[in-house]
């Protein structure tokens, strides 16, 4: 009689996401060719995630960047890439920049942990409504 195999190996952890909701955001430039750049957010994904402890070297390393890193979340990994290009919003409507994008080794569901950094541009104010009207 063939052995049941378990739902996930026993050699990884088990890994909760009930700290919130993020909402994964890509960023594309809706201007025409030759002028000034104008973003616009497309929603990529709805994910859950874990907040994460912002650590000391990540930190300074950032610091040295000219990048501040202001928190760590980690997301089980969705059907579809997530890059640092990317931009992400939490459920207090907080947007952040996706600094890295990192594999975690080790653990069940594979997950991702994710660098946020703080927006220093409104992508929402430099959209009017004539331009909303181009664009589509």
């Amino acid at each position: 009689m063939p052995r049941k195999l378990p739902t996930h190996p026993t050699a990884e952890i088990s890994q909760n996401f009930n700290s919130g909701a993020v909402i994964v955001y890509g960023v594309t430039d809706v201007a025409p060719a030759g002028c000034q750049s104008v973003y616009k957010l497309t929603q990529k994904c709805v994910l859950r995630y874990e907040e994460r402890q912002l650590g000391i070297k990540r930190l300074y390393l950032s610091r040295q960047n000219n990048a501040e890193i202001v928190r760590v979340v980690r997301v089980p990994c969705p059907g579809i890439p997530i890059s640092s290009q990317d931009v992400a919003q939490t459920e207090d409507g907080q947007r952040y920049r996706i600094d890295t994008v990192q594999a975690v080794e080790g653990c069940y569901p594979p997950a991702l942990d994710l660098s946020l950094r703080a927006v220093e541009e409104n992508f929402d104010a430099r959209l009017t409504k004539e331009d909303d009207h181009d664009v589509e």
